[in-house]
């Protein structure tokens, strides 16, 4: 997700957002559940050169969560302003207010359940992560006073550490540990998946952390298409430059020409625009 679209009536509040992270909501008008999704910085707001009615926000370092945070969880509601009126006064109070303000002790604890997942140190060795490391995000989150909170919220949502292994966890689990070219499927004891998540678009270049942009592959066959001497079809049938990968590589996967194994969800497939970006690569080496 790139932008985000809204209407003049919302442009002061979105202005005061540009510079800091924000909470994505799934509106009930498009059948959405109200359950916030992901998060992601407001770089920029511009008017949209097609209406003067609408404005865009320009977004960067968009990461979806580990699953929706239902906005009403047990009785209690994630906003503090709306846990503070009665029940019966929440419906009139939201309605054309798709864009506020919420505090900062509010995001960091729906960071926290959004992530919840990918912070659980019982986790850590699925992913590839320290334990400890993990455990210290997720404590400046939950512990942060007002005067550093804003520090570590800025801190686990850029860390690298952190997107690699939310990252990570969504592309094995929606391949099924299964490698995507060679169709291998090796875990370790300890529940390790021996497939790598592997973007196509690389994100130094400005590929997001998304699934629709990751693709599991083993050690080998993630080393060859990174350095784009195997590519994708848009029907994702394997591209091989055959000039450049030695014999013996190329005995580790099918025929130049085969489908690769996908997830079952046609949802979470490899997007043809990433797609497109890594077989321009592919084409020019």
């Amino acid at each position: 997700m790139r932008h985000y679209q809204f209407p003049r009536r919302y442009l002061s509040l979105v202005t005061q957002t540009v510079g800091d992270w924000v909470v994505l909501r799934r509106p009930r008008a498009d059948g959405g559940n109200l359950a916030y999704f992901a998060t992601a910085r407001v770089t920029a707001v511009e008017p949209d050169p097609r209406s003067p009615a609408l404005s865009f926000a320009r977004l960067s370092d968009y990461l979806e969560f580990d699953r929706p945070v239902a906005w009403r969880r047990e009785g209690h509601y994630a906003e503090q302003t709306l846990r503070e009126m009665p029940t019966t006064q929440v419906g009139v109070y939201l309605r054309g207010r798709s864009v506020r303000l919420i505090s900062e002790a509010d995001f960091a604890r729906l960071i926290t359940v959004g992530l919840e997942d990918t912070l659980a140190p019982a986790n850590a060795s699925r992913l590839g992560i320290d334990p400890a490391y993990l455990r210290e995000i997720r404590a400046g989150l939950v512990d942060a006073g007002p005067a550093e909170r804003e520090w570590q919220i800025d801190q686990a949502l850029t860390s690298r550490i952190v997107r690699d292994a939310g990252f990570r966890r969504v592309v094995i689990d929606a391949y099924e540990d299964t490698c995507a070219v060679t169709r291998l499927r090796i875990v370790n004891g300890g529940g390790r998946s021996e497939v790598q998540a592997a973007h196509v678009w690389p994100v130094a270049e400005g590929g997001p952390d998304v699934v629709q942009n990751g693709i599991a592959l083993c050690g080998t066959v993630h080393w060859l298409f990174d350095r784009h001497l195997i590519s994708l079809t848009d029907d994702y049938r394997l591209l091989v430059s055959h000039n450049k990968v030695p014999p013996e590589f190329r005995q580790l996967f099918g025929q130049a020409g085969d489908r690769i194994h996908l997830p079952k969800s046609p949802d979470i497939w490899p997007h043809p625009a990433y797609l497109l970006k890594h077989r321009e690569r592919f084409a020019a080496s």
